[in-house]
């Protein structure tokens, strides 16, 4: 039986998203499970493995991207207990989501609840477990601690107004004028990028400072975010999407390191879920299945921009690097 996949023969724009066959399906080994994949999610992260610019992948050209899928265990490698045929699971597979067919270890998956469908799943598994670690793990807030979260209205920044708003939080985010009425409908104060200075907003608004703020951006961006935040508060660095190199990213990541020794600036942290995931695959485990019960019981709604097929990956790549998606896109395969 053949089966449909990404490859990328060289790092580059998304026209090196190609898509190819093979004749048939991977097998499992020891330990291991074929998964018949439903869903996966495109994420910024994706466009950087393309470019060659992710610190967290080594691996070269031919390589499949797909950070995050959900589907069905469609067959058991020997010395598989823990799941059965048919099973709804989910994992961050950092690469090689972007197939009709993957293998993975069976001691790395997630089960999905019967009642949660495939893209749903697929949209929590990085934007989601991403926004909740960051509150819950990186800021550690409490109810009513004041936060600030830039990019609002984009895919994480979407999942942290929600998690938020169910821990009641005192929401500020940046955001484009056309995402405000999102971020209101969340009790978050929206802040116009484009024609208002956030570090003024915030110092009138909050003179005392923030708790935490949340930026994605990288470079001097993290350095006005600093200016927001009270003497405890804690900037969560969490990528570069201002990034042009590896080395752009390298630099963010470095510089933020370097200011938590410094005591004169309030806390910092660079959040990978990549690298927590490996660490902490427990973490993991446990926040992923707490998120998919909160969308269990309608606590979460995720915000689905559009659902597309796998042949039209370097479309999706060219509207991620675009920008302003309102919600996750989403690969959708074997129906």
């Amino acid at each position: 039986m053949s089966y449909k996949y990404i490859s990328i023969k060289e790092f580059g724009g998304p026209e090196v998203l190609v898509l190819e066959t093979k004749e048939r399906l991977p097998e499992p080994k020891q330990g291991e499970v074929r998964i018949k994949v439903q869903a996966t999610s495109i994420n910024f992260t994706d466009t950087l493995i393309r470019r060659g610019i992710y610190p967290n992948v080594k691996k070269k050209p031919p390589i499949t991207p797909g950070y995050d899928m959900a589907g069905t265990v469609d067959k058991l490698g020997d010395g598989v207990s823990n799941l059965t045929e048919g099973q709804k699971v989910a994992e961050l597979t950092i690469i090689g989501a972007y197939s009709e067919y993957i293998v993975l270890p069976a001691n790395r998956l997630v089960p999905v609840p019967d009642n949660v469908n495939a893209v749903e799943a697929a949209s929590m598994i990085l934007s989601y477990v991403t926004a909740y670690q960051m509150l819950t793990r990186s800021a550690k807030v409490n109810e009513g601690s004041k936060i600030l979260i830039h990019g609002a209205g984009g895919a994480v920044g979407n999942a942290v107004l929600q998690i938020g708003s169910i821990l009641n939080l005192k929401m500020y985010g940046t955001a484009s004028t056309d995402q405000h009425e999102l971020l209101i409908g969340y009790d978050c104060q929206p802040i116009d990028y484009k024609s208002e200075d956030f570090v003024q907003v915030i110092q009138n608004l909050e003179p005392d400072g923030l708790d935490a703020v949340f930026d994605p951006f990288g470079g001097d961006h993290f350095k006005r975010s600093i200016k927001t935040l009270n003497k405890k508060g804690k900037l969560v660095a969490f990528g570069a999407y201002n990034a042009n190199t590896q080395m752009d990213l390298i630099k963010s990541f470095l510089r933020v390191q370097i200011w938590n020794f410094t005591p004169w600036i309030p806390s910092t942290n660079f959040y990978s879920i990549g690298s927590w995931h490996k660490k902490h695959h427990d973490w993991f485990e446990s926040d992923l299945n707490k998120l998919f019960a909160l969308l269990s019981e309608n606590k979460l709604k995720p915000q689905i921009s559009r659902t597309i097929k796998i042949e039209q990956a370097q479309e999706a790549h060219e509207l991620i690097e675009k920008g302003g998606l309102k919600g996750k896109l989403i690969i959708e395969m074997n129906k």
